[in-house]
């Protein structure tokens, strides 16, 4: 069952529920591509035993830095981008959340991977356009706004 966000006007909800299809749209389109074009040469020897040795809680702080690094690669990206302002809409917001993505792709695609290492092959595209994607455009906004000087 899926809840429905109300912020106030009638149609609020279901216009946050337009935006979330488009931006969950535009990332897999953008998986897709860097998956393609990042795809890595080189055949990295894993050790999946070991990892599967390690408890949940010591998995995700293996995880941790590498999803810090492409959350800090985006959140930069995303103020560095010359439509960035303040008063954004949430439909530019997740644009420039795309586009910082775009931007990101080599620390992105580490984070894949890193998920892969720790969790089996295929599970860090899914974990991007799943729990990282729900919780991206409010990790993005929490932090530009925690960045900002105080008046």
């Amino acid at each position: 069952m899926r809840r429905r966000v109300s912020c106030g006007t009638p149609d609020a909800g279901n216009r946050f529920a337009q935006g979330s299809t488009m931006i969950l749209k535009s990332i897999f389109g953008l998986s897709l591509v860097l998956h393609a074009s990042l795809d890595s040469q080189v055949s990295l020897k894993i050790d999946h035993g070991a990892w599967q040795q390690l408890s949940a809680p010591q998995r995700e702080a293996a995880l941790l830095p590498a999803v810090q690094r492409a959350t800090d690669c985006i959140v930069q990206k995303f103020v560095g981008d010359p439509r960035y302002r303040a008063d954004l809409r949430a439909d530019e917001v997740n644009d420039l959340i795309v586009d910082s993505i775009a931007g990101c792709g080599p620390t992105v695609r580490a984070m894949i991977d890193a998920h892969d290492r720790i969790y089996g092959a295929g599970s860090g595209e899914a974990f991007l356009l799943g729990p990282y994607l729900d919780v991206l455009p409010s990790a993005v906004v929490h932090q530009v706004k925690a960045r900002a000087p105080a008046h």
